[in-house]
């Protein structure tokens, strides 16, 4: 973050720990570019930090880079470093980092890429899914969106829209069948 900008913040009122965290935000996350995220409207397309804004308990939360698309919420970070959405009154944490919403981005691509069939559940039959022999990837850091492993399958659940529009028609699950483990290529 540039001297300027930070100034510009301080000069706005906004605390210097505020500051200090978005900066940090900044030398580690800012300008990477990332790929269309499956739900979301595809995500944020680059992180960069910006508006940041106290709620009603005195926590600062800062948007986390413009939405893919036109889209009635924004992506933002939150005081623990969480990331999440927002619509003006209410927030949603996704994932408990930033760390987290990369690792799911990551694991869509590598999920679709292995799996040799991909199931797309919608509703309140999300809610029914069974979750028993599976176990929480804890890379992914879940909060409202979790993935889950077990055997040949890999299972994702958004509940993050649902959530932070109050309609659980919303909820959405990807589940992946048939991963079996990647082959090893050698290159000699």
């Amino acid at each position: 973050m540039s001297s300027d900008i930070r100034e510009h913040w301080l000069d706005h009122g906004i605390p210097d720990a505020v500051v200090d965290r978005m900066a940090a935000f900044e030398a580690e996350w800012g300008g990477l570019l990332l790929p269309p995220a499956p739900h979301y409207e595809g995500g944020p397309k680059m992180f960069r930090s910006d508006s940041p804004e106290m709620d009603s308990a005195g926590d600062w939360w800062f948007a986390a880079g413009d939405q893919r698309a036109s889209v009635s919420y924004g992506f933002f970070i939150g005081p623990r470093g969480e990331f999440g959405i927002e619509d003006g009154r209410r927030r949603v944490v996704l994932h408990e980092s930033v760390a987290g919403w990369v690792e799911s981005l990551a694991l869509v691509y590598r999920a679709g890429h292995w799996a040799s069939e991909i199931t797309m559940v919608r509703g309140a039959v999300v809610d029914e899914l069974d979750l028993s022999d599976l176990e929480p990837f804890p890379e992914v850091a879940g909060a409202s969106d979790t993935w889950w492993r077990g055997g040949e399958k890999v299972m994702a659940i958004y509940r993050g829209r649902a959530q932070l529009f109050n309609d659980p028609e919303l909820q959405v699950a990807a589940v992946y069948d048939g991963i079996v483990e990647a082959p090893i290529y050698l290159d000699y």
